[in-house]
């Protein structure tokens, strides 16, 4: 079928496998839990009718607003048509010619590619990701439980089911959607590594958090940052064996797409080719100074990028050279950058234009404000939550914002760059709402 990446998953490990069973059991529940435990079927039903209510949600806009609606000249393009040629048998190639193609982590094109060989593949594309969205949903649910109960849990599943930030990337053919399904399974399994602190849990964490990084390249730091749990709790031999199985793991998932790139490239790739183009645009006139000071400019990359005697990989090589020699010539500025940076990131400036680059993005102007509003709402929420939570989960919760943190200082503030820290937004502010928020008792019993 192609490159070593489409074989890669067949041979999953049995540490994997049986952490998927658990987790589905989880999910569903086991005929002994119902049993002896009643209102576990009664948390079930809730849960199973908010996911329920989000499908409707979801699949009623994607028909309503994405039917018959043609690309726009953005990432969704890259995404469709490599899944498209995918399909058709010419693996991984750049979209606007015959040449290799890795502007973008891999696994979403992957994802969409059955669905390309449909009619009306773009719909069906967008599809695919609605139903990797509507998953997202229980996900939530599962690790809301882990950390705080069933009330948590349930608070957490409604507020995922409505959140504009979550669901206005799911019928948007970009990679926010699966890879935020994956940080959510990695929250997971860290969860479950640190209850059982086993070679078995450090090796599942590190499949899991390769996957993520696959789908979105940035999700790569959460090897070292989940690396350290365990650090300060366990006998540091234990510890650090642990954290190499997390780290090898990791590398050992990314290891076949790293292989086959090799074969392609002129220089390394590790995960993309588009950390070179994301630099250039960030450190540039553009995005120095102005409206969109802390953001990214395609201009500045565009005006880079049409070179015939480099392949991707030396571009990358060269806008890269291109951005830190700017920084360097700016280096008075930085500081006044990456503070609008951090700003936008937390929508606390610059929003306009994060709502103009949302919707040359294909989300609705609507949408991005609404999402806004909630973010407002929720992330002081979120962090009053953190806080409760500081002592028994604070450093995985912490986790999927530290690694936000070092993209968005890197790199720009964005709406994109911060979805993988919303469903740990969405899941500590259920933490603080939970002692508000009237759920029957008998929903309340806290089993995990």
């Amino acid at each position: 079928m192609g490159p070593a990446l489409a074989h890669s998953g067949q041979a999953m490990p049995a540490q994997l496998q049986s952490a998927l069973v658990e987790m589905a059991g989880e999910m569903v529940g086991e005929p002994s839990e119902v049993q002896t435990d009643s209102s576990e079927g009664v948390y079930r039903q809730l849960i199973v009718t908010v996911t329920a209510v989000a499908a409707a949600w979801r699949i009623f806009y994607l028909v309503a607003a994405k039917w018959g609606r043609q690309l726009m000249l953005n990432d969704s393009l890259y995404y469709s048509s490599q899944a498209f040629q995918n399909a058709h048998g010419h693996w991984f190639r750049n979209v606007l010619g015959d040449h290799p193609g890795a502007e973008h982590a891999p696994l979403t094109s992957v994802l969409l590619t059955p669905s390309s060989l449909l009619s009306n593949h773009e719909f069906w594309q967008r599809a695919t990701n609605t139903l990797v969205g509507i998953a997202v949903i229980p996900l939530i649910a599962m690790v809301a439980r882990r950390v705080g109960g069933r009330r948590v849990a349930v608070i957490a599943a409604a507020i995922a089911a409505v959140y504009p930030n979550l669901w206005m990337n799911d019928s948007v053919i970009m990679s926010e959607t699966l890879s935020t399904l994956l940080a959510v399974a990695a929250l997971w399994f860290a969860l479950r590594h640190r209850d059982r602190f086993e070679m078995r849990s450090a090796l599942a964490l590190g499949v899991v958090v390769g996957l993520a990084a696959l789908a979105r390249s940035e999700l790569l730091l959460l090897a070292p940052l989940f690396a350290l749990i365990g650090l300060r709790s366990q006998p540091i031999r234990q510890w650090a064996s642990r954290a190499l199985v997390i780290m090898l793991a990791t590398l050992a998932v990314l290891a076949p797409w790293v292989a086959y790139n090799a074969t392609r490239f002129d220089s390394l790739v590790i995960v993309t080719t588009n950390e070179g183009g994301a630099l250039r645009g960030a450190n540039c006139d553009d995005a120095y100074s102005g409206p969109a000071v802390g953001g990214w400019s395609v201009l500045c990359v565009l005006d880079n990028i049409d070179r015939p005697d480099e392949d991707a990989s030396e571009r990358a090589v060269r806008l890269r050279h291109e951005a830190v020699t700017y920084i360097k010539d700016h280096a008075s500025r930085l500081p006044v950058v990456v503070a609008a940076r951090l700003l936008r990131a937390a929508d606390l400036y610059g929003v306009h234009d994060l709502v103009r680059f949302d919707v040359g993005e294909e989300r609705a102007k609507w949408a991005s404000w609404a999402g806004i509003i909630c973010w407002w709402f929720l992330a002081p929420l979120a962090v009053l939550g953190w806080w409760r939570q500081r002592r028994s989960n604070g450093w995985i919760l912490l986790a999927p914002a530290v690694g936000v943190l070092i993209t968005t200082v890197v790199f720009y503030g964005a709406h994109r760059l911060r979805s993988p820290m919303e469903p740990v937004v969405v899941i500590c502010a259920a933490v603080a709402l939970a002692q508000w928020v009237p759920i029957p008792s008998f929903v309340l019993r806290r089993r995990v």
